[in-house]
């Protein structure tokens, strides 16, 4: 939370708690490490979906690892607007519930068009949190500090793809 205070010079100063920034910044940042974890994932998961459907062709197992890419696009054009018209921290947190139910979603697939649609909607999350999760710590860190805070979102995907790659590992 931030304030302007005014001190004895008359100059306006801004005065804030820079470990709420920080913890603020931290958790907006997870949307960015579920964007690296989310997008790499998936490799590690293509000998078990590739059985389990009984996907036969290049072009099946080509699909079920690049369809989520259309919800992001579809998240990423839908981010700017409805950030403006809701809010950048409810949609982050929407993106949370659509991250969490999409996993659920993909782990109970029954059958490859189900878990096909289950990775597109979960790429709308992973294109809402790309956009957001930097849009939002920008808006809430103090400028002598921001691309510092702003910089936590690019390490936290590059730490969800390295993650991912090691359990895929």
């Amino acid at each position: 939370m931030i304030t302007a205070v005014q001190n004895e010079t008359s100059e306006l100063k801004a005065d804030y708690n820079l470990g709420y920034v920080w913890l603020i910044s931290v958790v907006a940042a997870m949307g960015g490490l579920l964007f690296g974890w989310d997008w790499v994932v998936i490799g590690g998961a293509k000998p078990f979906f590739q059985r389990y459907f009984e996907l036969t062709t290049e072009a099946q197992i080509g699909w079920a690892n690049s369809c989520a890419l259309i919800g992001c696009l579809i998240g990423a054009l839908a981010a700017g607007g409805l950030s403006d018209k809701f809010g950048r921290k409810k949609l982050l947190i929407a993106a949370a519930l659509i991250f969490t139910v999409t996993s659920l979603g993909n782990a109970l697939a029954n059958n490859f068009d189900v878990f096909i649609a289950w990775r597109i909607f979960g790429g709308v999350a992973i294109g809402l949190a790309s956009s957001l999760s930097p849009m939002y710590i920008a808006e809430i860190a103090p400028a002598q500090i921001r691309g510092k805070l702003v910089a936590i979102n690019q390490l936290t995907v590059v730490v969800g793809i390295l993650l991912a790659q090691y359990i895929n590992w």
